[in-house]
């Protein structure tokens, strides 16, 4: 056999994949800790070490299976700690005749493999991570000829397409969507879980990265980190789900309470990230225990859960590859303005965003309406700069790779894409927020005033948003009773005062 290079990226740790079936003498699998990878953005501590912790365990695993395997760690002397520099430097030290690596996610990474491949000399090839549930250009496909793409018709298709929840050609009880259902808000805490958790030290890991100067956000007690850093933890989550969660997850996955950061959210988002679960396991372990347990799991949890992965997981990746790179230089308002310190901090008198902030730099987690509805709906208000606001997320989020994070900050939440995965901006004002959970009960700010000293920052930043955007959204037909409404209104110029000082004063509030 010829002696062969294979490169397994941090997010591709797929044990299932056709790869790893046999293990084979010729065949070398390299995977590495790299300052390219820490650097590119500043990462919450958490991030880094689920990633170098699961990377540790992958690579374990393979090495017991009998594979050989190049770890280099962040710390070791032959580190060169670039990619293709790492690359280049083993196949011509160990005379390697063949390079393969796994497709990556990331457009960036997909360049600089490319690019690699070009300068090594040898016979490279590039091998699909058998993971998603899609090709990369499958959505481009589906719509092509279309100006928008629209995520339910994406949806229904893959659900035809995989035979989930469907009884025939019609959708089981014959509906397909049930996010009308899903929208309630929390208010018997009893109803409440443990997560299930999987406690460690990782003070090897912490260790090495400070003594190497890398620098991240974010807080983590070296004594317990929680993340599942394994196939066989990330399984028990999933089983934890389906048992304990699943039940309750629809109807409260888009409530705000301060009572718990999970609810009855699955924290799969991780594993499913960095490979260790399939997104089909994960599917159709759901679907099979509610097919099982139907008097308890009601049909509508089963479908708001599937809808997330099967649904708007692909459909992301879908728009990454079909708009990449030029999707990351949208900025559709123009907008401008730097992120507040206090997004760094979570130091503000605005409950909402302190809860959600704190909560983040905690856990390195967030729900994904604390996402879109809190923090994601007021950089959009404020004017943020779009590129401010995906190093953020990108950041300080354990499970953001950027093929599902800038789609889903610059566009849903954002708006910068001007449309493309939304149909309007999704903003709110205080009103939202209340209704969601019980944020606004202990706040600095009242969410029923929209002007005064004490007025909730949102009410204003609402409207200021609208008027200024005008010309850009007023054709949008999901909008226009927005603008029926501001013209009615006899306090214009106080909301527009209001918001400017606010706009002028971000820092302090």
């Amino acid at each position: 056999m010829t002696k062969t290079l294979r490169l397994v990226l941090g997010d591709q740790l797929n044990s299932q994949h056709f790869w790893f079936t046999t293990p084979d003498p010729s065949l070398t699998y390299l995977m590495m800790e790299m300052r390219q990878e820490t650097d590119y953005v500043t990462h919450h501590i958490q991030k880094v070490v689920g990633f170098f912790l699961s990377m540790r365990n992958f690579a374990k695993d393979l090495q017991e299976q009998g594979h050989q395997v190049r770890y280099l760690t962040l710390d070791d002397p032959q580190n060169l700690q670039d990619l293709s520099a790492q690359i280049h430097q083993l196949v011509k030290s160990e005379e390697f005749k063949r390079f393969e690596y796994l497709l990556p996610d990331e457009y960036r990474l997909d360049e600089q493999l490319r690019a690699c491949c070009g300068t090594l000399g040898i016979h490279c090839e590039a091998v699909d991570t058998e993971h998603f549930l899609t090709s990369r250009g499958f959505l481009q496909q589906l719509f092509v000829g279309k100006k928008t793409y629209l995520m339910e018709t994406f949806y229904r298709e893959m659900r035809k397409k995989y035979t989930v929840l469907m009884d025939g050609k019609d959708p089981i009880a014959g509906q397909w969507n049930f996010d009308q259902d899903n929208r309630k808000a929390l208010k018997d805490k009893s109803l409440l879980k443990n997560p299930r958790l999987h406690p460690k030290q990782v003070h090897h890991i912490t260790q090495m990265l400070e003594a190497s100067g890398v620098k991240c956000i974010g807080n983590l007690d070296p004594d317990n980190f929680y993340w599942p850093t394994s196939r066989e933890e990330s399984l028990e989550v999933l089983h934890y789900f389906c048992e304990e969660l699943l039940a309750n997850f629809g109807n409260y996955q888009d409530a705000l309470t301060t009572w718990d950061p999970y609810l009855f959210h699955s924290r799969l988002s991780f594993s499913l990230n960095s490979k260790m679960l399939s997104p089909l396991e994960v599917i159709q372990a759901v679907e099979a225990y509610w097919r099982e347990y139907q008097k308890e799991v009601g049909l509508a949890q089963v479908e708001g859960f599937i809808r997330q992965i099967l649904g708007w997981r692909e459909y992301m990746r879908g728009i990454y590859w079909a708009k990449m790179p030029e999707f990351a230089r949208l900025n559709y308002f123009g907008h401008e303005r730097k992120l507040p310190n206090w997004f760094w901090t979570g130091k503000t008198k605005m409950n909402c965003l302190h809860q959600s902030i704190t909560q983040s730099l905690d856990l390195a987690y967030a729900h994904h309406i604390q996402r879109l509805m809190v923090t994601g709906n007021f950089t959009l208000l404020a004017g943020i700069h779009p590129d401010e606001v995906d190093r953020w997320y990108l950041g300080i989020y354990i499970d953001a790779i950027e093929w599902v994070e800038i789609t889903n900050t610059r566009g849903m939440s954002q708006f910068a894409d001007g449309g493309i995965v939304g149909t309007k901006p999704y903003v709110s004002s205080a009103n939202y927020i209340k209704k969601q959970g019980n944020y606004c009960s202990s706040c600095a700010y009242q969410a029923e005033k929209k002007t005064g000293t004490d007025a909730c920052p949102f009410n204003s930043l609402y409207w200021h948003f609208h008027a200024r955007n005008r010309e850009l959204l007023e054709k949008n037909p999901r909008i226009g009773m927005v603008y029926r409404t501001w013209d009615k209104m006899s306090n214009q110029q106080e909301l527009v005062d209001q918001a400017e000082y606010y706009l002028e004063h971000l820092e302090e509030l």
